[in-house]
Parts: C-alpha cells; structure tokens; sequence
C-alpha cells in the first residue's frame, strides 16, 4: 500500500483510513516453479505471460550516505510464448514521479551501454526502455540482456526517497516488462497506488556500502567486509517479483517466530520505542497467522523499516516493507499481508489493484477479529462509473475515492463473501486460492471462479451487488 492523497498529517491520515474502515521454499530456483505464468492461470488461457525465469545478477556500490549508487545489472530470461521474442522493455519506475527530468534535474534511474540488444529511446515518461534482441528468440530459449545503473535517490520522503540520513530504495532497481494476452504492459507510473505487475524471479545484489549504514534488502542477507571501512551486503530472493533496499545508520534487532520466520527489524533512533516494540511483535504474529490462512511463508526472512514520518505510511516489497511508525501503530499489519496479496499471489496491479489491496484490507481485519458487519451498502458508491474492479486510470483521475473504495469496499465485500459462503467455506477458498495461484497471477475471473465453485449458490448477484466486474 502506498497512498500520497494530498498526505495531510500522518496521525490524521491513520484517523482517516480508520474512519474508513469502521464505514515452495526458499532456496528453490525459478526453473522448479512450475508452468510459466499466463494470463488466465487455468486451462485455456490464451496466451502466457513473457519473458519468464527471469535471473537478475546485480551489484552496486554507493556513496558515502547511500544516495547514488553504480554498478551493473545483468537479467537472463526465457520466451515462454509460441511466437518469437523480439524485444523486451526495461521499466525504470525509480523515474515515475520525475519523468525525464530537466536540464538541471535528471531522472533519477539512468541505464547505459547496454548489452545483449539494441536500446531505443526511453519512453512512457522515461519510464521504459525498448531492447531489440539481436535474433527472434524462439519458445523454450533463454537470452540476457545487461547495461549499467545509476540510481540517486530522491530528495523526498517516499517509497523511493529519503527520510533524514535514511535512504528508501522502493522500484529503484530497473526490472523486466511483461507481455501477455494483452500485449506489453507499458502502462504510467502512479504514486497514487501502484503501477506494478512482475513475474517471480530470482535475484542475487551485491551491495557495496560504507560499514556505517546497515542495509535492509528483500531476500536472505548476510555481509562481509569489503574494501577499508565498507561492508558488502549480499541478498538471494527466489521467486519474488522485485528487489527493494533501504540504507542508513538503523538500529537493528532480530526475532525468530513460533513458525521460523526470521524477523529483522531496522529502525531510525528517533522512532517511538513503543511502536518498535508493538511493530516486532506484531510482525511475528501476522507473519506466522497469514502464513496459517494462505499457506506458509517461503522466504524465511522478512525485514521491518521503521522510521517515524516515512511518506507512504506504509508500503511492501517481497521481504521487506517500509512503515511509518507512532508510539500506537502502524501499517505493519496490512503490509505483511501483502507478501501473499501481491508478492506470493501476484495480480497486475495496475489493471485490477482490488485484487491485492482489498485483499490484504480483509487480511488485516481478520486479524484484528473484525467481522466488517454492515459496513457498506449501495448508497456508499459515488456514482454508476464507480466499480471495486476499476484500474489506477480510472482512480488517478478519482483520488478522493481510491481508499474509501479499494480498501473499504474491497475489505468489505471479502467480509460480505465470507458471510455468504460461510466462515469454514471462506477459509478454504482463501487457502486453496492462495496455493493454485502460488507465484503465479491472480484476476478477478479466476477469484470469481475460485468462489462460485465453493457454493451451490448463484453469486451473480453478489458480484453485481459489490460491483466486481
């Protein structure tokens, strides 16, 4: 989750949204996943998704605080189609809010002398970059492509930004498009939500940086010294759809759950005590409860960044979130939830972002044992346009309805199903959805499937009711 509604004051915000409110393991490799993902998971869809098996083999070494970061970025891949592969696109999202930049302030994300195919010219806002292969390649076959990166973080207080002497690399590292059913998703970038949609893929960063920043990264880590007064970090992620870092002078603690999850917490000096406390304890809770309901956690780790005014109040990556933290709370919760609704059970997040934020909504509440009970009714919808199955081009241009709906609607609606199916009947579907679409992608048919096949009842009214379209 990652909101900028016009960011009014943090302890408003959480007023706000709980206002709102009251209205597989993990050393394994891509190439035992299984199928390759397509855009309809079951049998009979049309086409898959491409390029699949995605390696990326990076490293990096920053300056002196972690602002900018160099190095070099190699993606192999496989054409997982019938037809021949002619190209791929480059997203670099790290761009999104700045686009191309001016004269005096380039992008931020910058990839040179690439190699493996023919660059062209950045497109959607600098945002993406068309690689022409050097040959089709055929079904089956596997090429790479490499180029340099240079990365400078932000001077703002975001997902990819900066917090004080923290550094916040969210969407930083330049990843793979995907080509499916529908084409090439080259859609905008949205600091609304989310824009993202990524295959599993297995990453290994090595990340260069002065020994006085510790380094929080997706995957399991560990460090080395590296050259006079540095410290390399080095990360291995299987099967996950991004690679996200932070970097700063974090105080650090480490808790293993009942369920052996190993939990490392990273937090700025000047947090709240007692939310880093509440955030750990919490942390180990939800990850070992969601892993119970959806299926069991894959990665083994999973890291807590803490500080008290980050920008997003909270946001997710697979392995590591980034939360902004009082002495009460945080988004801790939800953003747990999203390591199933999002990273584990993958949607498109552009098209249908319903599908991982209402999702992780109702995660929360169960959680938290909040049955939602009349929580929403027909005259909450603002108006006939208004669908919980919208995508980010219908809500960048609705902001004021992007949270009422994706998460109170959303949340809502699960509870509604939950209450229509049955308790018992609801958990299975949740678990045995998780478990069929398990690094794979989630649409709102195959949910709407998964959930008529659980009753004998016709759900076409529910759906039409909740306006899942």
């Amino acid at each position: 989750m990652q909101s900028t509604l016009a960011r009014p004051p943090r302890a408003l915000r959480y007023v706000l949204v709980g206002l709102l409110a009251s209205l597989v393991t993990a050393g394994a490799t891509i190439a035992d996943a299984g199928p390759a993902p397509v855009g309809k998971t079951k049998a009979g869809s049309i086409e898959a998704a491409t390029p699949d098996h995605l390696r990326y083999e990076v490293a990096l070494r920053s300056d002196a605080d972690g602002s900018h970061w160099k190095g070099r970025e190699r993606v192999s891949f496989r054409n997982a189609t019938g037809r021949p592969l002619r190209e791929v696109y480059v997203r670099l999202w790290g761009n999104g809010d700045d686009k191309c930049g001016t004269p005096g302030k380039p992008s931020p994300i910058k990839a040179s002398r690439v190699r493996g195919g023919t660059p062209g010219r950045l497109a959607v806002n600098c945002s993406a970059l068309r690689v022409t292969l050097p040959k089709p390649l055929a079904r089956g076959r596997r090429a790479a492509v490499s180029f340099d990166v240079s990365i400078a973080v932000p001077k703002r207080n975001d997902r990819f930004g900066r917090e004080g002497a923290f550094r916040f690399l969210g969407n930083a590292l330049p990843v793979l498009a995907v080509h499916d059913a529908k084409g090439w998703h080259l859609d905008p970038y949205v600091n609304l939500g989310e824009s993202f949609y990524a295959l599993a893929s297995d990453f290994r960063v090595r990340l260069d940086h002065p020994t006085s920043l510790k380094v929080p990264a997706t995957g399991r880590t560990w460090t080395r010294p590296g050259m006079a007064g540095r410290t390399v970090t080095q990360s291995v992620a299987h099967r996950v759809r991004d690679f996200a870092w932070s970097a700063g002078p974090f105080r650090t603690a480490t808790d293993t759950s009942p369920g052996g999850v190993r939990v490392k917490s990273y937090w700025a000096p000047n947090t709240p005590a007692v939310g880093v406390r509440l955030n750990r304890k919490l942390g180990v809770a939800a990850i070992d409860r969601f892993g119970k309901e959806f299926g069991r956690y894959p990665y083994g780790e999973i890291d807590l960044v803490m500080t008290p005014e980050f920008g997003g109040n909270g946001m997710e990556y697979p392995g590591l979130v980034l939360l902004a933290t009082t002495e009460e709370e945080s988004a801790i919760v939800h953003e747990v939830a999203h390591q199933w609704w999002y990273g584990i059970v993958g949607n498109d997040e552009y098209s249908s972002p319903w599908l991982d934020e209402g999702f992780t909504q109702y995660a929360m509440y169960r959680f938290n044992g909040d049955e939602r009970r009349g929580c929403w009714s027909d005259v909450n919808w603002p108006d006939a346009r208004t669908a919980l199955t919208n995508s980010m081009a219908y809500w960048s241009n609705h902001r004021d309805e992007f949270m009422f709906i994706l998460y109170d609607a959303g949340s809502c609606a699960l509870a509604d199903l939950e209450r229509t199916l049955g308790p018992d009947a609801m958990t299975k579907l949740l678990k045995r959805y998780a478990h069929d679409h398990w690094y794979g992608i989630s649409t709102t048919a195959d949910f709407k499937k998964a959930a008529q096949s659980m009753t004998d009842k016709d759900l076409t009214s529910f759906w039409k009711k909740h306006r899942i379209r």
